[in-house]
């Protein structure tokens, strides 16, 4: 008795005994038969966890995030709309790459199909998938702001749904969710993406809450600014939308507030990366976990009285027109 109590209180010493060094060491032979038997690829038991990151493509926070998960160990799936945004990715063996779109939900079981085929387990899933959308709310497409809200919000909820009984099973896992800073003070030109972005940290909040009772954690990432080339897919989109009526005046302080946070020295990405991963990792992590650029000055800024930041706003974002008059119906024209 005293020896089995002596190997008990010895699991939680470094170098003393694990419990894999405690259970009998299967047939290596055998366990290759049966691997091989099943079209599955042969993992060490001591494998770090399976991690998915979604929006891997280059240039993006979860391109770095996917590098640096695998830097600490983890088996990392990387997926992106488009294989070819991710060619570096396939290159490294660290690295299993899907090619993933988180608006179809046809897409997403064909890659949990495969994950889950591949590694037999799910413990970490990074929702990052998302895309920015700048414009006047008053004028933006319809079809533009369901794009991004499927994109970002339905896109994590497709994610989660097909996640969560793997990790139910398991009794326990991580969904890591990414938002914005941008919620602490939504601004003009970028309602549509706060929009989404304040969804996810409502979502987060509920999820967590949901799914403790199954030993699942829920972390809200809150990015600040961060180097990344959001800015430079969301003013394409904007150039192919329909010309601005109302608030043509107002374009190149659209487009400014698309690259706001790109202009004044953002946190390198892999920084970003970094601190998150190592959050994330950890036993017990954060339920809200901020990093970057302005993280701090916004969160100051969301206490701040509703007049004053309106002011800094209407100052930094919406000077270059003093004024738009309004259109008579058969004019339509934008004046001054």
């Amino acid at each position: 008795m005293a020896t089995q109590l002596g190997l008990f209180l010895g699991l939680n010493k470094r170098n003393v005994v694990t419990r894999q060094q405690l259970a009998p060491r299967p047939n290596p032979r055998k366990v290759s038969i049966v691997a091989q038997s099943r079209g599955l690829r042969m993992e060490s038991a001591n494998a770090g966890p399976v991690v998915l990151v979604t929006g891997c493509s280059h240039g993006g926070i979860g391109h770095a995030l996917a590098r640096e998960f695998a830097e600490n160990g983890c088996r990392v799936v990387a997926t992106s709309r488009s294989r070819s945004k991710m060619t570096d990715l396939e290159q490294d063996p660290r690295l299993f790459v899907q090619e993933l779109d988180v608006r179809s939900e046809q897409s997403v079981n064909k890659v949990l199909s495969n994950v889950i085929d591949k590694f037999g387990q799910i413990d970490v899933l990074v929702n990052n998938a998302g895309i920015q959308c700048v414009g006047p709310l008053a004028e933006i497409p319809i079809s533009a702001m369901e794009n991004t809200f499927d994109t970002n919000v339905f896109g994590t909820l497709r994610m989660t749904q097909a996640v969560v009984p793997h990790m139910v099973c398991k009794k326990k896992g991580k969904i890591v969710n990414v938002g914005s800073v941008s919620v602490m003070s939504p601004s003009p030109w970028a309602g549509v993406y706060t929009g989404t972005k304040a969804a996810i940290h409502a979502l987060t909040d509920s999820l967590r809450l949901e799914l403790e009772p199954f030993g699942i954690d829920v972390i809200d990432v809150v990015p600040g600014g961060i180097r990344s080339n959001l800015a430079n897919s969301a003013v394409a989109v904007f150039k192919k939308m329909p010309e601005l009526r109302l608030y043509k005046p107002y374009e190149e302080a659209i487009i400014e507030r698309a690259f706001f946070f790109q202009r004044r020295k953002p946190t390198p990405t892999e920084t970003f990366a970094k601190d998150t991963v190592a959050a994330v990792l950890k036993k017990n992590p954060p339920a809200w976990f901020s990093s970057g650029r302005y993280s701090t000055f916004m969160a100051i800024m969301y206490h701040m009285p509703i007049w004053y930041k309106d002011f800094l706003q209407k100052k930094s974002l919406m000077k270059k027109v003093n004024h738009v008059k309004a259109c008579s119906e058969s004019d339509n024209v934008l004046l001054e």
